[in-house]
């Protein structure tokens, strides 16, 4: 398994980064196996630990760790938050792994809504038509650049529902609910998705795509969250300082306080799913036969194809 994505797929490239953005640091992985603070924005495992050991997998090793070599990447990589050639195998042995890609939501959150605040005079259909146009249009090209280099089987997991994150709600405290533009924003993309899954195995032969609904799966957490074992879907599980206090309503305080249940928080921080969600989202991409959640096929009938 090649991976590669934002934070919500990361496992610890960031730590090898020149970035602030890290989750090297209790209580960031508190609740992860092998060590914690490894690098995840999560209190444990992600949708790629859980979807690797769903899969037989060991867990992928972050390519920018200086260890990763050798047979340490003998069952794949994940590039998330760095970019790299792949260099491993000829194109014959990458057409059996899966690639799995998971971006789109910091485009939204931290570009064009930066830009374009919800609901103000500058957030248009027109501008997010162009906006998402563009980034699906470069999502394609990185697309067929992987299956130049071999890629022949395609996880897509779609943007999450962007505007339910706590840090964006605080940010608004006069909006009910969740913000319904960036919701709108998230969905948009996620439809472009399905239409890549649809388009280019005519273009690029022998290939497959699946889409992971994690939108809606995450989505139907939130509306419904008692029978799935959720008590808390508005409010981040660990200690998450403000601006004002010397943070950005994003990331946990490093050695902050966490709740005492963190398998019943839907969010770890102000924007990342705790495990629970990622256990939740990873299962329904493994195993589920509704093309709401996953489409075409799941990500076990993706594994099995020659």
């Amino acid at each position: 398994m090649f991976v590669f994505g934002s934070s919500v797929v990361d496992n610890g490239n960031n730590n090898f980064l020149q970035t602030l953005s890290r989750a090297n640091y209790l209580p960031y992985g508190l609740d992860f196996p092998v060590a914690p603070a490894s690098g995840r924005f999560t209190n444990g495992k992600n949708i790629i630990d859980l979807l690797a050991k769903l899969l037989g997998l060991p867990i992928i090793p972050p390519f920018l760790d200086p260890l990763t070599k050798g047979p340490r990447i003998a069952r794949g990589v994940n590039f998330a938050s760095g970019g790299s050639e792949l260099g491993c195998g000829s194109k014959e042995s990458l057409s059996h792994f899966l690639f799995v890609v998971g971006t789109g939501g910091n485009d939204y959150s931290f570009n064009y809504f930066l830009q374009s605040p919800p609901d103000s005079d500058a957030d248009t259909d027109e501008k997010l038509q162009a906006f998402t146009s563009n980034l699906t249009a470069s999502l394609s090209q990185h697309l067929q650049k992987l299956y130049g280099l071999g890629a022949r089987k395609f996880v897509l997991i779609s943007v999450n529902p962007i505007g339910c994150y706590p840090y964006v709600k605080a940010s608004r405290p006069m909006v009910r609910g969740c913000v319904q533009s960036m919701n709108r924003a998230a969905r948009l993309f996620n439809s472009n998705l399905v239409s890549l899954a649809n388009d280019l195995p005519a273009r690029l032969p022998h290939s497959h795509f699946v889409v992971v609904n994690s939108y809606k799966i995450m989505r139907e957490i939130l509306k419904n969250p008692t029978p799935k074992g959720f008590t808390n879907t508005e409010e981040p599980c660990c200690e998450v300082p403000s601006m004002a206090q010397g943070g950005n309503g994003i990331l946990c305080r490093r050695g902050g306080s966490t709740c005492s249940n963190r398998s019943s928080y839907a969010f770890f921080d102000g924007i990342h799913p705790s495990e629970a969600v990622n256990d939740w989202i990873s299962y329904k991409a493994f195993s589920s036969y509704l093309w709401s959640e996953v489409y075409p096929f799941n990500v076990r009938h993706l594994a099995w194809l020659v």
